[in-house]
């Protein structure tokens, strides 16, 4: 069944006429007798095997692939001990643990010849302890200049740098032993499984694949080693492990050669990764199943709202019934935003995700209004001059002059907000600088107070009785998108704030979805895309045309004047009744 991690033999070009490696054969064989060794030394290549000290963990007699005895049945062994810390450890030293397995009766130190045998001895090793980064903010209270920051971590800041470089312990590590007889082709196993699949130069054949495997543990259970702590406690544990389980182990701590993401983003992902695997300990079968499923439709729903979007906008030839100042405002937004979180030094993936999101706010703006590079009014003589005016669709109906009354009344509500937030920001919070102080009390304003931009178009909707002109696709999408956004905020541990946010924008959508209902649609009212549902009424040829009109090529109709297309055709029909009437 893992035909796929196989491949076929290549011809190796060391060899004779480039003949091709035969497959190998494990070199313990099913049901070996085998004896375990474990060593915690401060050296990378251990020797000193009379060091009684050095020894944490001997076990006589273990099965190779027995997975029914051990303590619980299942083929595992466990063994504890606290270990004394040596001043060089406390000092960001590093501590190696050394694994060897030989076949019952042999040693694994070379030196006892008549004891030690190569073939019959594996050996992993592998550092116990785990260097992470801790990077020190600085902060401050802009008026008064305090901190609350601990006085300690302000000392080894200066004494250290913004950035430091500190060892780390977990006290639990598991060593498997893959229960594995695959015929492996020197120099055709896929990668990560090339690794830790380990040949014999002379025989050809392949040791037996130990692997230590911390995948379970959180990184939110490490804590750091310093001068405090007198002892470290270590629980080791011995598992058989089966080939599928080893490769997906072996998958999901792969990392690419080729990725040019920094160390940071490798951090970042490692304590995003622990948010899944406490999900997968802790959340019911039944609601990750659901929660799975429900991810892969947010998905669905987001990309379809972004395709909407820019169909919707694309396609748009007029601005009537849309409010132009919230789409400038959004712009604003989503700036604020991506400056914050490069001010933050936020996950790589978010801040790309942010960027693009950015660059489509501008580009709507070239779709809502009219940008050209003025090229007679130079800036210095030398630059085009960059001219940004409303579309003439826009100045010239009445969506400006609702959008302008909208913003005039937002704006009595918003200003004294904000003031309240800023005096509240730099009275009571600290940050960086006055930078980082201007975008973290305008972000902050925003996620609190952002729904407020979603109400002029509520204004304009109210006002022209209407809601034709709206995206209903790409709104109907992401309210969908919102609607999951709730179930994760109640399922998940998220910040309250979040929670709230997601509870007015249902709320903003629901009071649309009641403009929709009340605003009943006309088929001759203009709809998004500037056209009308109404066939142009046809004209009675038994009546006189100086009392028909003329009838445009566009569905325009003129009978005692002219009727644009956002009129009503039916009252040219009964004008026409009626004077046939009085013939």
């Amino acid at each position: 069944p893992f035909s796929w991690f196989r491949r076929s033999s290549t011809p190796d070009p060391s060899t004779p006429a480039g003949a091709p490696h035969l497959p190998s054969r494990n070199l313990f064989p099913k049901e070996s007798l085998m004896d375990l060794y474990v060593y915690i030394s401060q050296d990378e290549v251990f020797s000193d095997f009379n060091d009684t000290q050095s020894l944490f963990w001997f076990h006589r007699d273990l099965v190779y692939g027995d997975w029914n005895t051990g303590d619980e049945g299942d083929g595992c062994y466990e063994h504890s001990l606290d270990l004394d810390i040596q001043e060089k450890v406390q000092m960001n030293g590093s501590l190696y643990i050394h694994v060897y397995f030989t076949k019952t009766g042999f040693h694994p130190d070379p030196k006892r010849k008549s004891q030690y045998r190569r073939l019959a001895t594996v050996h992993a090793t592998r550092m116990l302890n785990k260097f992470k980064r801790r990077k020190f903010v600085k902060t401050k209270n802009l008026l008064t200049g305090e901190t609350e920051t601990d006085p300690e971590m302000i000392k080894r800041a200066e004494s250290h740098g913004p950035v430091e470089i500190i060892s780390h312990w977990h006290p639990n590590l598991t060593i498997n032993m893959v229960d594995d007889h695959t015929a492996w082709v020197k120099g055709s196993v896929p990668p990560p499984l090339d690794q830790h699949v380990k040949f014999d130069a002379v025989s050809g054949d392949y040791y037996p694949i130990v692997y230590f495997n911390d995948y379970w543990n959180l990184q939110k259970d490490y804590y750091p080693i310093n001068e405090s702590l007198q002892s470290l406690p270590l629980r080791l544990s011995y598992c058989p492990l089966s080939l599928w389980r080893w490769q997906l182990y072996a998958a999901q701590n792969a990392r690419s050669p080729w990725n040019f993401l920094p160390e940071d983003t490798y951090e970042q992902s490692d304590e995003d990764q622990d948010s899944v695997k406490v999900a997968l300990l802790e959340t019911n079968p039944y609601l990750l199943g659901v929660t799975i499923v429900v991810s892969i439709v947010h998905s669905i729903f987001e990309f379809l709202a972004f395709k909407n979007d820019i169909q919707f906008w694309n396609s748009r030839q007029s601005m009537e019934g849309l409010s132009v100042r919230s789409i400038i405002f959004g712009v604003f937004q989503s700036l604020v935003v991506l400056l914050y979180i490069l001010d933050n030094e936020t996950n790589f993936v978010v801040q790309v995700s942010v960027f693009i999101g950015l660059l489509i706010d501008f580009w709507k703006i070239t779709k809502v209004m009219d940008v050209k590079l003025d090229r007679e009014n130079k800036l210095f003589g030398i630059l085009p001059r960059l001219s940004i005016k409303d579309k003439s669709t826009y100045v010239q109906s009445s969506t400006k002059v609702f959008d302008d009354m909208a913003f005039k009344y937002l704006s009595w509500l918003l200003y004294p907000l904000f003031g309240c937030y800023a005096v509240y920001s730099v009275l009571y919070q600290e940050h960086k600088g006055w930078y980082s102080f201007v975008l973290g009390m305008l972000y902050g304003f925003l996620l609190t107070f952002g729904f407020i931009t979603m109400t002029p178009q509520l204004f304009i909707n109210y006002k022209m009785k209407s809601v034709a002109h709206l995206p209903w696709r790409m709104l109907t999408y992401k309210a969908l998108n919102t609607f999951i956004d709730d179930l994760f905020a109640f399922v998940i541990k998220m910040p309250m704030m979040y929670r709230i946010g997601c509870l007015r924008d249902d709320v903003v959508f629901f009071v649309y979805l009641y403009q929709r209902w009340i605003y009943r649609v006309d088929p001759n009212r203009m709809n998004e895309f500037g056209t009308s549902g109404a066939e142009p009424t046809g004209v009675d040829p038994n009546k006189d045309s100086t009392a028909q009109g003329e009838v445009a090529a566009t569905g325009e109709v003129a009978a005692t004047g002219e009727v644009a297309a956002t009129g009503e055709v039916a009252a040219i029909t009964e004008k026409a009744k009626d004077e046939k009437k009085n013939d």
